[in-house]
C-alpha cells in the first residue's frame, strides 16, 4: 500500500481508503459482522484512513470504526463529516453550538476526545461565503474537539472556494472517470495551497466496477434506487449524476480500452491515483472482496500516455456533454 501526505496535516495515509457510506446504510442491506470483517481486512492490507460521517446509519458507521479501534492496535485515522443532521438543511444552521453539538455527538460514536479531520457535509453553497461558518471550526480546533477540518463538496466553484480559507485542510469531491472536471482548474488550485484532495464516488456508485447491468435490482432503501434524478440528495451523488441506462453503454466502451489483467474497478481507482493533486480514493465496500480489490489499484504502475488519450476521447464523445460544466 502506497502512502501519500494529506495536504498540511502531517497524515501519511493510504491511497486507497475506506468509504464507510454503504456499512452505514442506503446501500442496501448490510451485515454488522460482513462489515467488521471488511474493516478488518482493510487494516490487514495496509489501509489505514477511513471516511464515514455522522448520518451514515445515523451514526452507526462511526459506531462500527469506533469497534474497529478497539479491536486493533495499529493506528488509523477517521474523518467523519457534519451538517447534514440540520433541519431544514440551509445555511443558517452551520453556526457555532450546531456545529459544537454535531461533533460531540460523533466524539461519543467514535469514542475519542478529538476528531482527526471534519468535513462539512456538502453545505449549501451559502456557507462557503461565510467567514464565521470557518471561525466556528477554528474554535472548535482551538478547544480541542477535532485536529483539523475540512469541507465535502458537490461543486467546483464551492471547492475553490473553500480553500481560500486558511484553515481548511482538504476537499474531498467527486472525481472519476465520468466526472473528470476537478482536473481542469482545482487540482492545480489544491497542490498551489497544499490542500489535500479526497476522490469520493471514485467507481460511480458501483457502475465503474464493471457488475452492474440493466437486470440489476436495487433495494427499495438503495439510494441507487430512489436518487436516480435527484428525490433525496444532489443527482450527482448517484451515477455521476449521468443515466443509469447511459452509464452502462459508456462502461461497455471502458472495457474495451482495459489492459490484459486489470479489472474495471482497478482502471478505475487508478485512472484518478494517476492525478498528482489526489491524497487518496475513497472507494465504498460492504466486503473484504471489495476491499481486496480496491486495494490492489494502489500497487498499479501508473496508466499509459496512450490510455489516458483514449479515456479522456471517450469521456469527451459520451460523457462531457451530459455533466461536465454542471458540477
Amino acid at each position: 500500500m502506497k502512502l501519500r501526505t494529506l495536504g498540511r496535516t502531517g497524515f501519511e495515509i493510504s491511497t486507497v481508503s475506506f468509504g464507510a457510506w454503504a456499512i452505514g446504510g442506503t446501500w442496501g442491506q448490510v451485515d454488522d459482522s460482513e462489515s467488521l470483517a471488511a474493516l478488518h481486512q482493510a487494516l490487514d492490507l495496509g489501509v489505514n484512513f477511513f471516511d464515514t460521517a455522522d448520518v451514515y446509519g445515523d451514526g452507526h458507521s462511526e459506531k462500527l470504526l469506533a469497534r474497529l479501534r478497539r479491536e486493533r492496535s495499529e493506528p488509523f485515522w477517521i474523518a467523519t463529516k457534519a451538517g447534514r443532521r440540520a433541519s431544514p438543511h440551509v445555511a443558517e444552521q452551520y453556526n457555532y453550538e450546531n456545529l459544537r453539538g454535531w461533533i460531540e455527538r460523533s466524539l461519543k460514536n467514535l469514542e475519542v476526545e478529538a476528531i482527526d479531520l471534519v468535513q462539512l457535509h456538502c453545505p449549501p453553497t451559502e456557507v462557503y461565503y461565510r467567514p464565521e461558518v470557518f471561525g466556528a471550526l477554528d474554535r472548535l480546533v482551538k478547544e480541542g474537539k477535532l485536529r483539523h477540518y475540512g469541507v465535502s463538496v458537490e461543486r467546483v466553484e464551492e471547492a475553490l472556494k473553500a480553500i481560500e480559507f486558511p484553515g481548511v485542510q482538504s476537499v474531498q469531491i467527486i472525481f472519476n472517470l465520468l466526472r473528470r472536471r476537478p482536473a481542469d482548474l482545482f487540482f492545480q488550485r489544491a497542490l498551489e495551497k497544499r490542500v489535500g484532495v479526497l476522490a469520493r464516488l471514485p467507481l460511480s456508485s458501483g457502475l465503474l466496477a464493471g457488475k452492474l447491468t440493466a437486470n440489476t435490482k436495487f433495494a427499495s432503501d438503495d439510494h441507487r434506487h430512489f436518487n436516480r434524478t435527484g428525490e433525496a440528495f444532489d443527482r450527482g451523488e448517484t451515477f455521476s449524476g449521468i443515466d443509469y441506462q447511459v452509464g452502462l453503454e459508456i462502461v461497455e466502451e471502458l472495457r474495451r480500452l482495459l489492459p490484459a489483467g486489470m479489472t474495471l474497478a482497478e482502471l478505475a481507482l487508478r485512472f484518478i491515483l494517476d492525478h498528482e493533486a489526489v491524497s487518496c480514493v475513497i472507494p465504498g465496500a460492504k466486503r473484504p472482496a471489495q476491499v481486496a480489490e480496491n486495494a490492489r489499484a494502489a500497487d498499479l504502475p501508473p496508466l499509459s500516455p496512450e490510455l489516458h488519450r483514449a479515456l479522456e476521447k471517450l469521456y469527451d464523445a459520451r460523457v462531457r456533454g451530459l455533466v461536465h460544466q454542471l458540477w
